[in-house]
C-alpha cells in the first residue's frame, strides 16, 4: 500500500472511530489495529492512536456542551482523577519493553472486548437522578485507576466510564455520553505529554488521523440522540472481537 492510500485509509477509519466513539464508544478498535497494520510497532501504535483520538473526543465533549454543563458541579474533579491516573497509565507503557507490549496486546484487546460487552450490565439502576450530583467517596478512586488503564491502553474505556457514571448514579443518557466524552479527552491528552517527550508518536499518521476523528467526533456528538447506541455496539462487538481473534492468530499461532 502506498503512503497516500495509507493514509487515505487512517483518515477514513479515524473518521469512522470518531464517530463511533460519540455514539456508543469503542473507536479504539478501528484506528489501533489499524495503525499495527499499517506496519507500527505496538508502543507506538498506542502512542499515535491515543494521540490521534484524542482531539475526536475533545471534538465530541464540545458538541455535548449544554449537557457538560449541567453537570459543571463534578466535572473539575472527575477531571482531574482520570488526568492523574491517565499520565501513570501512560508511563507504564513506555517502560514496557516492546516486546513484552507486543506479547500482550492480544489481550489487552481480549479484556477491552469483554469490558465493552459487560459495561451495561454494569451500570447500577438508580431512580431519577438529582439536578446536582453529590459524588460518593469512592467515586474519585475509582475513576483514577479507570485513568490509568486509559492512559495505558484506553480501548473500551469509554464503556467503562459509562458504567461508572451509572454506578455514581446517573441516569440521564445524554449526560452522561457528554461527560464520558470529556473524560476519555482529558486521559488521552494527558497521556500525550509523556508519549511525546519519549518520541513515541508517530506524528504524521497522528495528524492525519486526529482530522478525521475531529470531523467524525463532533458530527457524531451531534447526530448521537438520532442513532440507536444499540445497533452501534453491535457492530463495534463484532470488530472488536475479530480484531482480538486477529491479534491472537498472528501473534502466536501465525508462524
Amino acid at each position: 500500500m502506498t503512503v497516500l492510500a495509507t493514509g487515505l485509509s487512517l483518515f477514513a477509519i479515524a473518521t469512522v472511530a470518531g464517530a463511533v466513539n460519540a455514539v456508543a464508544g469503542g473507536g479504539s478498535f478501528l484506528t489501533f489495529p489499524a495503525l499495527l497494520l499499517a506496519g507500527l510497532p505496538g508502543i507506538a501504535a498506542n502512542a499515535t492512536n491515543n494521540t490521534a483520538m484524542w482531539l475526536g473526543t475533545a471534538a465530541s465533549a464540545h458538541g455535548y456542551r449544554e449537557e457538560l454543563r449541567q453537570t459543571s458541579a463534578v466535572n473539575l474533579r472527575l477531571i482531574v482523577s482520570s488526568g492523574l491516573g491517565s499520565i501513570i497509565g501512560a508511563l507504564l507503557v513506555l517502560w514496557t519493553p516492546e516486546v513484552a507490549f507486543n506479547k500482550a496486546v492480544p489481550f489487552l484487546l481480549l479484556a477491552a472486548t469483554l469490558l465493552f460487552i459487560l459495561g451495561p450490565l454494569l451500570s447500577r439502576r438508580h431512580g431519577p437522578q438529582p439536578d446536582v450530583m453529590i459524588l460518593p467517596r469512592w467515586a474519585l478512586p475509582a475513576q483514577f485507576f479507570l485513568g490509568i488503564y486509559g492512559g495505558y491502553f484506553g480501548a473500551g474505556v469509554g464503556i467503562a466510564t459509562l458504567a461508572l457514571l451509572g454506578q455514581i448514579g446517573f441516569t440521564r443518557i445524554h449526560q452522561m455520553n457528554g461527560l464520558k466524552t470529556l473524560l476519555t479527552s482529558c486521559m488521552n491528552g494527558i497521556a500525550v505529554i509523556p508519549f511525546a517527550i519519549a518520541g513515541a508518536i508517530v506524528w504524521h499518521w497522528a495528524l492525519v488521523m486526529c482530522g478525521g476523528a475531529m470531523i467524525g467526533g463532533y458530527l457524531g456528538a451531534r447526530l448521537a440522540r438520532k442513532t440507536s447506541p444499540r445497533v452501534i455496539r453491535g457492530i463495534v462487538i463484532v470488530v472488536a472481537s475479530g480484531m482480538t481473534g486477529y491479534f491472537f492468530w498472528k501473534t502466536y499461532f501465525s508462524g
